[in-house]
């Protein structure tokens, strides 16, 4: 082996010399992100070895990487499934729904709170709406089955006064209209958050020359407002079709029901059933792997797409 001459020692110097000086520098920056870097190195890139098990038949006494290796074996079993298509359109209709009208929402949200005058009905204005978001799943859940009881809840008999009968709410017929509205109203607010912070470095003398120019309420949200908030609209929307397909097991699985598992059965519920409750952990884990890479393919193109449209993109 030959030793390094100096002109290429002098680099790996000067590179370690500068990254001593970032550490002493910014040392109380990196032990604050210390725990998230963990986090999500332990939840998040930890669990990625055990995706090999989508391609290894699994077998209890040699582990993860014991199992023969089958190649695709179970993702073509997952398109081979009758179950297929009905996972496929149940997750693409629940999530694009509540993806369109979760998104447009919280948007609508921060230009009427933005509008409203006088400090403390706008404080209690967003604290009314931010509450929801830290009430419990299960807390929901329950509230929407004592609510639309088909015998005796609330919004049934409201229904009902109005000449609405026998429409049972968690059927199949309203589950995805029920989730999507359950779902804007518990998060709307939360997520209104940071459009209302976009809003808030929108220098205030554009708004003072659009009023003295004679502009209404409507001229300036559409001329002023809005293109303010673009550039975080398309973040976000970037953001979330990450996870196009991951709807909410959680809150999707309490709301089951046999009237409405032909409509609420996705592929989040489809791979907790088949892999846990039925012990088949490579399909279950091909199933989850299939529906990543949809995923990540879509945030790929949706980033593409919106560098080339608008030049703003998260790379």
């Amino acid at each position: 082996m030959t030793a390094a001459s100096p002109a290429q020692s002098r680099p790996r110097q000067r590179g370690a010399a500068a990254l001593v000086r970032h550490a002493r520098r910014y040392w109380q920056l990196w032990v604050m992100a210390a725990p998230a870097i963990a986090f999500v190195a332990v939840f998040a890139y930890v669990p990625m070895y055990g995706l090999q098990l989508a391609f290894r038949e699994f077998d209890f006494s040699a582990g993860l990487t014991g199992g023969e290796f089958v190649g695709l074996k179970y993702f073509q079993q997952f398109f081979d499934s009758p179950q297929f298509w009905t996972l496929i359109r149940n997750t693409v209709v629940i999530s694009l729904t509540t993806l369109v009208a979760g998104f447009v929402a919280p948007i609508a949200l921060a230009l009427i709170v933005n509008q409203v005058v006088g400090r403390t009905r706008k404080k209690f204005l967003q604290t009314a709406t931010y509450l929801p978001h830290f009430i419990s799943i299960v807390v929901i859940v329950g509230m929407l089955q004592v609510f639309l009881s088909p015998s005796s809840g609330l919004i049934t008999r409201v229904a009902e006064f109005f000449g609405v009968t026998g429409v049972n709410f968690l059927g199949s017929s309203t589950f995805v209209s029920v989730y999507v509205i359950s779902e804007v109203w518990q998060h709307c607010g939360w997520n209104s958050i940071i459009y209302l912070a976009a809003l808030a470095s929108v220098d205030t003398q554009l708004y003072e020359a659009a009023r003295i120019d004679g502009a209404g309420r409507f001229t300036i949200i559409r001329h002023i407002d809005v293109p303010a908030l673009v550039p975080t609209m398309i973040v976000l929307l970037i953001l979330n079709m990450g996870n196009v397909l991951n709807t909410g097991f959680e809150k999707i699985f309490l709301m089951q029901n046999p009237l409405n598992l032909g409509v609420s059965e996705v592929i989040a519920t489809y791979v907790y059933k088949i892999g846990i409750l039925s012990n088949q952990f490579s399909y279950g884990t091909a199933i989850g792997l299939f529906n990543t890479l949809i995923n990540f393919t879509f945030l790929v193109v949706t980033n593409q797409v919106a560098k080339r449209v608008s030049n703003t993109s998260l790379w």
